[in-house]
């Protein structure tokens, strides 16, 4: 049965009416949260703090954000999946216990897919692969040739086991058909320090850009779509002829259940605050790229992003308790 258009009207403007009314200044006491799963200092709260102001002002309530640390941002997860569905509890949240641990952990006590609700996806992280700055090593064709002459020395670095920069190079060794070795570094700066010294041939992480610019690292590529606006000169892994994409993100969920109403109204307000010029330079700086992609596109990449990382994770066969 079709719904009368002065009907859809009035469903329409009380949708409306309870976006704005539940932020309203009075309506209640409580602020805005943003759940970060990750100590004070890093990308994930960068952004958070970042967006927080912008997000308050659209809203017009107070927003606080709220550092819930440890698993590797799981811990936050699960405060998000027990939070009412109210529009008042939002987590800012990285690809990898969105897209990776599903897949990896044997026992999770959330499920992304039935728990959650994409909001938007804020940033993009440009994930490379690298090699030491004085490596002979110059494209990454050169680095194929070098894996498949030296099968014994065929490994990549990354700074965490079971990470998505572990998948990335392991789906790097896939597409070339060749069983890459993974070592795990404990954080991405013994991985650099390994790399400008020749210890290890490769090494897949979100370099910093000043090792980049520096000369002290040579990126060969990235496993961005297209190029990284941060990257220009370096290209992606398909423009060279190798089946290698995935990309790592920042995105904002909330409890599911919350009304679409309000899913909306937030998402419009931090897409608005990451495309604001200030916000957008000082993203840059950290080694961050401005993506604003609204709930339904960022739903329809979780899609692919979910197919892509499972294939990859399952194949490898690791798993973690």
């Amino acid at each position: 049965m079709s719904i009368p258009f002065n009907r859809r009207l009035l469903l329409g403007l009380g949708a409306a009416a309870l976006a704005s009314g539940v932020f309203a200044q009075g309506a209640s006491n409580t602020p805005v949260k943003l759940l970060v799963g990750f100590p004070p200092g890093g990308s994930i709260d960068l952004t958070a703090r970042l967006v927080s102001e912008k997000l308050a002002a659209a809203l017009g309530t107070t927003v606080i954000v709220e550092n819930r640390a440890g698993a590797g941002g799981r811990l936050a997860a699960a405060v998000l999946k027990s939070a009412p569905p109210d529009g008042r509890t939002i987590m800012l949240a990285p690809s990898a216990p969105i897209v990776i641990a599903p897949y990896t952990f044997r026992k999770l006590n959330y499920d992304p897919k039935t728990d959650f609700a994409p909001v938007a996806k804020l940033v993009n992280l440009p994930l490379a692969i690298a090699v030491g700055g004085d490596s002979p090593i110059k494209t990454l064709a050169d680095l194929t040739a070098w894996y498949k002459a030296h099968p014994r020395q065929a490994a990549f670095g990354t700074s965490a086991a079971g990470s998505q920069l572990h998948f990335l190079g392991l789906m790097y060794g896939q597409a070339i058909h060749m069983e890459l070795t993974h070592v795990a570094y404990q954080g991405g700066a013994p991985l650099v320090t390994d790399l400008i010294g020749g210890q290890i041939p490769a090494g897949v992480d979100q370099f910093p850009l000043e090792f980049y610019k520096s000369g002290k690292i040579r990126l060969l590529a990235t496993s961005s779509p297209e190029r990284s606006p941060l990257l220009p000169d370096v290209p992606t892994f398909k423009e060279q002829g190798v089946n290698v994409e995935g990309q790592a993100w920042v995105g904002a969920f909330v409890p599911a259940r919350t009304p679409e109403a309000l899913v909306q109204k937030i998402g419009a307000a931090l897409i608005d605050a990451v495309n604001q010029g200030d916000i957008k330079a000082r993203l840059a700086a950290a080694g961050m790229e401005s993506a604003g992609l609204p709930a339904s596109e960022f739903a329809a990449e979780l899609a692919k992003d979910n197919t892509r990382w499972q294939k990859v994770v399952e194949v490898s066969g690791f798993r973690a308790d």
